[in-house]
């Protein structure tokens, strides 16, 4: 039987459960993992961690169990655990790395392993390269020790707790002397994810009052995908309104991307939540810093470092890139449209915890819903920025086709005038107005996505739907 190639996208190596990511691929991907950890110290030690999809546990024992056959001290974590505490305990523990089994927010069907190194963060190209390779090696020679017969065994692994040393981090985050100013309540939804009793847990150990749902695991995730998005937030946005909430607060399945309502019931775009963040952290820690976001990324957060007068550094899409600028001391806030947030001090990567702590903090400092903040932000900054992102399903024949369109040199585009081409990840065009426009296949599904911004959501979503026309002619 073919054996699936093991593939290192923006976040990983994911596909879906017994098509692409087999307990035969873990077996290699961990293996390979091995190889490269070791290749760096001798008997390195490794976290290995998971979330609630279907066979996550048993993938990661299946993990844990390579890895210490290839050498490596394992820490196996004893229930589903976030993301972002994982990576806190690499950086609190100095150990040498982590295995993550997660998807994050992909659909029900898929499944992922994670490896992060000894920063805490994803793991650079040149890593993940280092690890496709060696995992390519054992597809040909089986070196994996203990590669044939490990699905059924329960093995008895060294435990890791996270979770008191990571709360411990967050209250240095967080404010929660401001945030116990609050009123009112908060409605927590953690979509059946690893969020269930950590963000409620923090949230009630602090005395803040609020209301948890979708806590308990449900592999199909109401058959809708663990993704804090709008559509899938529809329980949420019951229970907020039901509840009278300040606001609506989501983590996705690993808890590391995040979702806002407001406490009308409205979704606020995570666009538009790294803005008013940036701006409040601005104005509350003193912090003379700048912000880093991906190219696919909304202007806004441009508009407030020029408002404040500090940099905005651009990146490709990936959390990765972030670390480094972070570590470098060189940002206040590092984020990414698709609800990735992490701030100074805190852990080069995405903690949807922390986002909606910051979130709930902003609220009871300003006193104030979040869609009267937003139009205070655009009013201080002279203009509105209102992004939009659209999905396409293509044939591998059509994305083909599509790469090379894109290579062409672009002067003008649906009767616009391109002002300035980026080409840092995928094609983006930026045209006189401001207005602009990016293309660019995804890194963990089969999915073309369309970005967009103008200064108005009607020209925003013209700008997307002339780009939907033209990719698919």
């Amino acid at each position: 039987m073919t054996q699936a190639t093991i593939h290192f996208g923006t976040s990983g190596w994911r596909g879906i459960i017994a098509d692409d990511f087999t307990f035969s691929g873990v077996r290699r991907a961990a293996a390979a993992v091995a190889g490269h950890v070791r290749s760096q110290k001798k008997t390195p030690v490794i976290i290995v961690g998971y979330d609630t999809r279907f066979f996550s546990p048993e993938f990661a024992q299946t993990s844990a169990a390579i890895l210490r056959a290839h050498g490596c001290r394992v820490l196996l974590c004893g229930e589903a655990t976030p993301t972002p505490a994982i990576a806190h305990a690499i950086i609190h523990g100095k150990l040498d790395g982590g295995v993550n089994i997660t998807a994050s927010h992909n659909p029900a069907e898929y499944n992922g392993l994670k490896f992060s190194g000894p920063q805490g963060g994803p793991a650079l190209p040149e890593v993940t390269k280092d690890i496709e390779r060696r995992a390519a090696e054992n597809q040909k020679t089986s070196d994996a020790r203990g590669i044939d017969n490990q699905f059924g065994r329960t093995e008895q692994f060294e435990h890791i707790e996270t979770r008191a040393a990571y709360f411990d981090q967050l209250r240095l985050m967080i404010r929660f002397d401001v945030l116990r100013k609050l009123k009112g309540s908060f409605v927590f939804d953690a979509v059946h994810g690893c969020g269930a009793g950590w963000l409620d847990r923090i949230l009630t150990d602090h005395g803040i009052s609020n209301t948890a749902i979708r806590t308990k695991r449900d592999v199909l995730f109401d058959g809708t995908g663990p993704d804090p998005s709008e559509e899938n937030l529809a329980p949420l946005k019951a229970a907020v309104l039901e509840r009278k909430a300040s606001a609506g607060l989501a983590t996705d399945g690993d808890a590391d991307r995040f979702g806002i309502l407001d406490g009308d019931g409205s979704f606020i775009s995570p666009n538009h939540i790294l803005g008013l963040l940036f701006d409040y952290l601005l104005e509350t820690r003193g912090y003379k810093l700048g912000a880093s976001r991906s190219v696919a990324t909304t202007h806004l957060l441009d508009a407030v470092a020029k408002h404040h007068g500090v940099r905005v550094y651009e990146t490709p899409v990936g959390f990765k890139y972030i670390g480094p600028l972070l570590r470098e001391d060189k940002i206040a806030l590092g984020g990414e449209e698709s609800a990735g947030l992490t701030i100074r001090g805190h852990l080069p990567e995405k903690d949807g915890i922390l986002a909606c702590l910051l979130v709930a903090e902003m609220i009871a400092a300003r006193q104030a819903p979040l869609a009267r903040q937003l139009r205070d932000l655009f009013r201080r900054v002279g203009r509105e920025f209102w992004p939009v992102r659209l999905n396409l399903h293509l044939s591998d024949d059509a994305r083909d086709r599509l790469s090379e369109r894109l290579k062409a040199d672009f002067k003008e585009f649906a009767g616009r005038r391109v002002a300035r081409t980026n080409r840092i990840d995928g094609l983006q065009l930026t045209f006189d107005d401001g207005e602009w426009l990016l293309i660019r296949p995804s890194g963990t599904e089969p999915l073309v996505r369309i970005y967009s911004e103008s200064d108005s959501l009607r020209k925003s979503k013209k700008l997307a739907e002339e780009t939907r026309a033209w990719v698919s002619e």
